[in-house]
């Protein structure tokens, strides 16, 4: 009997991830390739998900590496670091068609066929190991001494890893058109660019005086909300409200004492979290990110955005010149002064910033135009081979 050339043969699908421990950033693009995929099998280095947080699985069982196994591993599993392209390497992956992996280290390192396809997701090259190590040694306090020099070999021995497993990609895709830029200077590779998903469900525009400007941010040196913070207090005639907590609480609080026009909330419910961002006059972002999701919820919310112009934001803020209208302002120096003048422009411009028009743009980066784009891309590195993927795998977002 001659195969229906009309009905497309099941592939079997693989996914990778490196390690599951809480519901976060990753895991939604985990989650969203499991929609997308649902007859797929799932592969992690280590899992210690939570039952809170396991429906994301959707009954799932996970196949793990021997990390999983060794002493300690529940708390102290990012220290297996140097065992993990070991680890990754040894995943049997060989009865699937298509691996798609979730990398921000080591997924991508899993071994696969000449007759097996590899997608990669990456939501960056390892950072600790290219362009961040001098400050990732920094914050570790490695910058000398025998644990500095171990952690140096150990990152080298990283980054030669990290090249050689590159070549067994089949098709990258970035995160953002930043990450898609890292993976040229890392990999000498080409990359889609398919942004992760974010839901906007969970985010409305809302009537309400937009008095405040909000910064949302976990208090990390990175995030540079000290700078924000200085910033504000060289304008007393505004007010800003920091959301977040982190090493760097105490020493941004001290930046903002004294200072009656800046509140520091710490870390908020989801509801009072909406709220606030919903009543903004603009959600500020001092950071340099691979992405920015919380810039998207902003948006989300009919929300304007003054960002730093660099990274994920240059995807996300629409500018003056946007024929789709403007929905936010960029900065170019990492600096209060910067930022400072920034807020000055943005009183200038912000009557064309509407709700609507930043609704709109946030709609961009929906769960549904993830699954869309990803299948899109998948389809299209499988479009040379007698292989697809069949139409009933597809799935849509009914929020």
């Amino acid at each position: 009997m001659q195969p229906d050339p009309n009905v497309a043969p099941v592939v079997k699908v693989a996914i990778v991830h490196e390690w599951l421990e809480h519901f976060a950033g990753s895991e939604r693009v985990v989650e969203q390739l499991l929609l997308i995929f649902p007859q797929a099998e799932l592969f992690a280095i280590v899992d210690f998900m939570p039952a809170s947080e396991r429906g994301m699985l959707g009954g799932r069982k996970v196949t793990t590496s021997f990390i999983q196994r060794l002493p300690f591993a529940r708390k102290l599993f990012r220290n297996y670091l140097g065992l993990m392209p070991i680890a990754v390497e040894q995943l049997d992956l060989s009865g699937f068609d298509l691996i798609i992996s979730s990398n921000h280290a080591v997924a991508k390192g899993v071994i696969t066929g000449p007759d097996q396809i590899h997608v990669s997701y990456v939501h960056s090259p390892m950072r600790y190991a290219w362009d961040m190590q001098a400050a990732y040694l920094r914050q570790g306090g490695m910058e000398r001494g025998l644990k500095g020099l171990f952690a140096r070999w150990l990152l080298h021995r990283l980054r030669n890893w990290d090249v050689r497993s590159a070549s067994g990609v089949d098709m990258f895709v970035a995160n953002s058109h930043y990450i898609r830029r890292r993976i040229r200077k890392v990999y000498r590779r080409e990359a889609a660019v398919v942004y992760p998903p974010v839901d906007i469900s969970r985010f409305q525009v809302a009537q309400r005086q937009r008095d405040a400007f909000v910064v949302v941010s976990r208090l990390v040196p990175y995030k540079r909300v000290d700078l924000v913070v200085e910033a504000f207090v060289r304008m007393p005639h505004r007010t800003l409200i920091v959301v977040g907590d982190g090493p760097e609480r105490d020493r941004i609080a001290a930046l903002a004492a004294g200072a009656p026009n800046i509140t520091m909330r710490g870390k908020v419910p989801h509801d009072e979290l909406l709220e606030l961002m919903q009543g903004a006059r603009a959600f500020v972002f001092a950071a340099e990110e691979d992405f920015g999701i919380a810039m998207v919820e902003a948006q989300a919310c009919g929300t304007p955005l003054i960002a730093f112009g660099r990274g994920g934001a240059l995807d996300i803020v629409r500018g003056v010149e946007d024929a789709g209208g403007p929905t936010g302002l960029l900065f170019d120096r990492q600096t209060s002064d910067a930022i400072v003048d920034a807020v000055e422009r943005f009183a200038v411009l912000a009557p064309l910033m509407t709700p609507e028009i930043c609704r709109a743009n946030a709609l961009r980066f929906s769960e549904e135009a993830f699954r869309d784009s990803m299948r899109e891309v998948v389809e299209r590195v499988l479009s040379d081979d007698t292989r697809s993927i069949p139409a009933q795998t597809a799935s849509r977002n009914t929020d």
